[in-house]
């Protein structure tokens, strides 16, 4: 007689596995998706299109799609960071990847002080407009 009984998922097992497979389809196409998903949600039922736009700025999909590479491990089911058994290409792909990454950066920095030179200016600007002495109004 087998007394092993596998345990049946719950209600709340099977609803977090079903959301997880919708946010994981929805992430494979990217923030339109997301967005047509909280619009059509909207449209439908208000409350659930709520907390859709609440999810999507909590996890940060409303404004970056970074989260798809980080948190789904999908560089590793794709084989970006499993070794590959061949040592010549993993160290030039790790080599890759790190100067773009580096590029990357340098990137975000040139943007940054290329921002905060466009800030100054404009606040150059305002100041030389302020401290030129205005003409006084004439008089009736």
């Amino acid at each position: 007689m087998n007394t092993d009984i596998a345990p049946r998922p719950s209600a709340f097992d099977r609803i977090g596995a079903a959301l997880a497979g919708i946010r994981d389809w929805l992430d494979e196409r990217g923030k339109g998706a997301w967005i047509a998903a909280m619009i059509l949600t909207f449209i439908a039922c208000w409350p659930l299109g709520l907390a859709i736009l609440g999810y999507m700025i909590w996890s940060k999909r409303m404004f970056s799609c970074r989260h798809r590479h980080h948190h789904h491990g999908r560089h590793y089911r794709h084989g970006f960071g499993a070794p590959t058994g061949n040592s010549a290409f993993d160290a030039y792909r790790e080599e890759t990847l790190k100067r773009l990454e580096d590029e990357h950066r340098e990137f975000l920095d040139f943007l940054q002080k290329l921002r905060e030179a466009k800030d100054k200016a404009e606040f150059d600007q305002f100041m030389q407009g302020r401290s030129q002495p205005q003409p006084p109004a004439p008089q009736a």
